[in-house]
């Protein structure tokens, strides 16, 4: 009887171990008042930029000693994740755990009905540092967990179809096929394309100013570097839509020029 029970659920349902792509955000300050504002500028301009998708809240920075300006600020434990789970729910993510936290904060966490991960927090890689006289940014860092092969260029030659994410962290990412609109390209270095681009391009995600997008046919939905974006809100001028084009950091705003 036993061994007949044991087939039957077998049947059923299956425990597997799965890796899933989420996004990470690796908070910088646990003022919530100071994420939302940062939450707001960055999005106001693509309010359904993530779509629902699940995150993990990381907390591995908020470990530190407060620096210079934070001595006012809330204790790292102090963290209302509640109203934490309503503010980033308001700009269409799903908060599901958290990581990198202490127990005071697993343990209210837990209460607010998130689950703590397993996962380890990710070290963040070699990047350019920013300018000296660049203001120090309180918004959160937004990160996908997919390693790169230790060439650093993470290489896919498949068509991304819509929902479809991929992130090359540490390192650039090369496409060798189409980027549907509704995908997702999102590297730490370079993104480049080599095939229409029409869904979303983020190159520099960690910082990276001279991070750089190139596509041979330039139609994207969405293009970033360094936190710096445009949407397709703004149409793109005639010398690169549909052709090779490039897009690069002139100062604080995004040049895209035609690559002849």
């Amino acid at each position: 009887m036993a061994d007949v029970s044991a087939a039957r659920t077998k049947a059923v349902f299956e425990f597997k171990s799965a890796t899933l792509p989420l996004i990470a955000v690796i908070l910088k300050t646990s003022d919530l008042d100071v994420l939302a504002e940062a939450l707001d500028a960055q999005l106001a301009d693509s309010p359904d930029f993530f779509e629902q998708e699940p995150v993990v809240i990381d907390l591995s920075l908020l470990q530190d000693a407060p620096g210079e300006g934070e001595a006012a600020a809330a204790p790292p434990g102090d963290i209302d994740f509640a109203a934490l789970r309503s503010l980033l729910a308001r700009h269409q993510t799903q908060p599901i755990a958290v990581r990198g936290g202490n127990a005071s904060q697993n343990a209210a966490a837990r209460a607010a009905g998130l689950s703590v991960a397993a996962m380890p927090a990710s070290p963040a890689p070699r990047a350019p540092a920013p300018p000296a006289e660049a203001p120090v940014s309180e918004a959160p860092q937004i990160v996908r967990e997919v390693q790169v092969p230790a060439n650093g260029t993470l290489l896919i030659d498949k068509p991304l179809r819509s929902g479809q994410q991929i992130y090359a962290r540490g390192g650039d990412v090369v496409v060798t096929a189409v980027v549907s609109f509704g995908a997702e390209v999102i590297a730490d270095g370079n993104v480049h394309v080599y095939a229409p681009l029409r869904g979303k391009a983020i190159a520099g995600a960690r910082g990276n100013t001279e991070a750089r997008i190139f596509s041979t046919c330039m139609e994207a939905q969405l293009v970033a570097i360094a936190g710096i974006y445009r949407t397709n809100e703004v149409p793109l001028p005639d010398s690169v839509l549909g052709k090779s084009a490039q897009v690069r950091l002139d100062g604080k705003k995004l040049a895209i020029d035609p690559i002849p």
